[in-house]
């Protein structure tokens, strides 16, 4: 318990100084200072595999799946990076939401930053009541499995047309029936009053929206990471180190999306190789370290193909 309370208040000081200090004043975050914090994110989150070995090797945490410490790491590792490789599609919605509400980039950081303190709260339901039905029902291990194959096929055989259109969608349609909502932008608040009439702004119907769309994500996500291993721990805390780390990876991409289309076929395969473990883990045992190469491999393969694609195309308009 002590491990719990811990990672959160260290994950709550953080995002406290986030706002409080480091940005306080809204400012755009520019390419260079998001691949800065991109490049910290990641460093501590390979930093922390290490904490997960030394808290498990001194068994200061409940270890229900009797796990090694090394075994802990990887799994760590593993859950870190389908997290990060599945919060891709996440960016691109994001990127399509703010466009739609027309957004300044000044305060784009602020609405990314209450719609993580959101995700950490929905994530963690989602995470517990997932590893509850894992360990009281083991047949739904094959119920996610089989989500995951369907949603991979799904988006290998949907069109680029089908894309999400914010305004077009129930939760803003529904939204607007609750609250009125203004198209006027007043500095980073999500309130004004207008005639003794209290409405929301764009930055609000945009964190509503986003904040809806992460439980969406997470229907994939988290299932995913439950494929890795169902201790709690490591699931959330690689929850919470992926989703810390999207703000940042959001800002870092969001000018050059477009190079990174073929990344698409690398979360294809990465929640079909999941969904399969699932289905099949009473049948094969696959090892670790095999996952976890697997994973890397398509990540990397789908960046590389990007890159090299995009160029292709840029040498052919030139």
């Amino acid at each position: 318990m002590i491990i719990w309370i811990s990672f959160i208040i260290a994950i709550l000081l953080f995002l406290g100084l986030d706002l409080g200090v480091f940005n306080k004043t809204p400012h755009i975050i520019s390419t260079k200072e998001a691949s800065k914090w991109t490049g910290i994110w990641v460093t501590l989150s390979f930093i922390f595999s290490g904490v997960i070995y030394w808290i498990y090797n001194n068994n200061f945490i409940a270890n229900p799946d009797q796990l090694k410490p090394i075994d802990a790491s990887l799994k760590f590792i593993t859950g870190y990076l389908i997290e990060l490789s599945l919060s891709v599609d996440n960016i691109f919605v994001i990127a399509i939401i703010f466009s739609a509400f027309k957004i300044p980039k000044k305060y784009q950081h602020r609405v990314l930053f209450w719609g993580i303190l959101g995700a950490i709260l929905f994530r963690g339901l989602m995470i517990y009541f997932g590893v509850l039905l894992i360990h009281k029902f083991s047949w739904t291990t094959y119920v996610f499995g089989a989500f995951l194959v369907y949603t991979a096929m799904k988006m290998l055989f949907t069109s680029e047309g089908d894309q999400f259109e914010p305004k077009k969608s129930f939760v803003y349609k529904s939204l607007k029936k609750v609250i009125p909502i203004s198209n006027h932008i007043d500095k980073e608040h999500f309130f004004v009053k207008r005639r003794h009439i209290t409405a929301a702004t764009p930055l609000f119907v945009a964190l509503v929206i986003i904040e809806v769309m992460d439980v969406v994500f997470a229907l994939d996500s988290v299932p995913a990471i439950l494929a890795i291993t169902s201790d709690p721990f490591l699931v959330f805390s690689s929850n919470i180190f992926a989703i810390l780390g999207l703000r940042s990876m959001y800002f870092f991409l969001a000018n050059m999306l477009e190079k990174f289309s073929y990344l698409e076929f690398s979360l294809i395969a990465i929640l079909s190789f999941v969904g399969l473990k699932m289905l099949l883990h009473d049948f094969i045992e696959i090892p670790e370290w095999f996952s976890l190469t697997f994973i890397a491999i398509s990540l990397l393969g789908g960046i590389i193909v990007s890159l090299r694609m995009s160029k292709l195309n840029t040498d052919k308009g030139e």
